[in-house]
């Protein structure tokens, strides 16, 4: 049925399909959130090797103001996961269905608030900048711990430098050479996390297609369907609760 099927994204009984499928949802959310962004402001705020290197570039540059600003990215993405943590061991506490669907509401809300304000906004550049850049490592934080702790640190989303790397190991024993090894010697690949993995990178590759596509074509308003997926996935298990407390 089509209600289990949603419930199943991020109701607390997890299988790795279900992982893997909330997974590639929230990875082309990252990719377009993280394409969006830089097309509203001219920084990604997906991933934090470039904003802490561009720290320490800056600092020993003594740019005071950049620094500033790439402390404050660093900060609002830590946020963000402690956020999520937060959220999600509250609901654990208290064994609600929603425990990690809460984290996705949080962020499709803070995304729908951006959507709808953002033109209006804009005219402040020296505000909404920061402001966009911070609100943005947030929700990305959000986003990733939420991912990290459902699957048990299997999967992220919101960055592919760990992919990528992945996948090269993987591909590194799938075409090694296995010529006169004994049994216990072979090195095969996993190729059921090669194919996860791959699927995660097209899935943000997508997702950042469609993120850039969509702010040239909507602007801010392009934000509002990725609230809406993420809502979609959320709304299952947070209706769940609703109706066991009137019960």
């Amino acid at each position: 049925m089509p209600i289990n099927y949603l419930r199943g994204f991020t109701t607390p009984e997890r299988s790795d399909t279900t992982n893997r499928r909330l997974g590639r949802s929230l990875a082309f959310v990252a990719g377009a959130t993280n394409a969006g962004g830089f097309f509203a402001v001219g920084q990604y705020t997906s991933h934090m090797s470039g904003i802490v290197s561009s720290l320490a570039d800056n600092l020993a540059l003594g740019d005071v103001n950049v620094v500033a600003a790439g402390l404050s990215s660093l900060l609002s993405f830590l946020v963000g996961a402690a956020t999520s943590a937060i959220l999600i061991n509250w609901g654990r506490r208290r064994h609600m269905s929603s425990q990690y669907a809460i984290p996705l509401i949080l962020e499709a809300t803070l995304l729908l608030f951006f959507g709808l304000l953002g033109s209006s906004l804009e005219t402040r550049h020296v505000l909404f900048v920061p402001a966009t850049v911070c609100l943005l490592c947030y929700v990305m934080g959000l986003q990733n711990a939420m991912i990290t702790k459902i699957s048990k640190a299997e999967i992220r989303t919101t960055h592919v430098t760990g992919l990528v790397t992945d996948i090269g190991i993987e591909l590194g024993k799938l075409f090694y050479w296995n010529t006169r090894a004994r049994p216990r010697d072979l090195v095969r690949a996993d190729r059921q996390k090669l194919n996860l993995l791959g699927s995660l990178l097209l899935s943000f590759l997508t997702g950042g297609l469609a993120g850039a596509l969509g702010f040239r074509q909507l602007g801010f308003l392009s934000t509002i369907p990725l609230a809406i997926v993420l809502v979609t996935l959320a709304a299952v298990p947070i209706l769940d609760d609703m109706l066991a407390q009137r019960r």
